[in-house]
């Protein structure tokens, strides 16, 4: 009789500990996925002002830069490329050529004085470079989350249980090999 209660006790402490290693790896998992969806958040609404700024950015210096209209026209397509509802990887893909093309304009920019010293765009310089700092620093911290929400669901006891909740691994907020090559600012090369 005690050795049939000793397996009992033994059988409910092994059920209570699986439940209780379920429970803690689900909460922590769930708490995770909140953790990547704010931070995307923060991403997605850097990426709206950054998004919504480019155009007065445009419109403020087209009338003096009239001949590097190539410039200009690069950085308006890569604004009109900025779809909201788009993947994470396509996002990735678009606020990479926006960075391109707007420190494209940046180093433009430099090579008119005059357009330096409007202070309308110097404000919208600067503010459009504190998006651009805002946007890698929210992208790092999303990335981080999403690593830790990956290495969460891969790893026992996560692995695990996964298939039970359907958790899939997530995307991290990255461009192509391709998309990061930096292309050149100067405007006087050829092709």
């Amino acid at each position: 009789m005690a050795m049939q209660l000793a397996v009992v006790v033994a059988v409910v402490l092994a059920l209570v500990l699986v439940v209780f290693l379920v429970v803690v790896t689900y909460n922590n998992v769930i708490s995770l996925q909140r953790r990547c969806r704010r931070a995307w958040a923060n991403i997605d609404v850097a990426l709206q002002q950054r998004h919504d700024q480019l155009p007065n950015l445009v419109a403020a210096v087209r009338g003096a830069m009239a001949f590097e209209e190539q410039v200009l026209e690069r950085v308006t397509e890569a604004r009109a490329a900025y779809e909201p509802e788009a993947s994470i990887h396509d996002k990735a893909v678009v606020s990479e050529e926006t960075t391109s093309a707007v420190r494209s304009l940046f180093a433009t920019v430099e090579n008119y004085p005059e357009l330096k010293s409007h202070q309308n765009v110097m404000a919208l310089q600067e503010e459009i470079e504190r998006l651009e700092t805002l946007i890698a620093r929210r992208r790092e911290l999303f990335n981080n989350q999403v690593y830790q929400y990956n290495v969460a669901i891969t790893t026992i006891p996560g692995a695990l249980i996964r298939p039970m909740f359907g958790w899939k691994e997530v995307e991290m907020f990255a461009a192509d090999d391709a998309e990061r090559e930096r292309p050149t600012a100067d405007i006087y090369a050829e092709g």
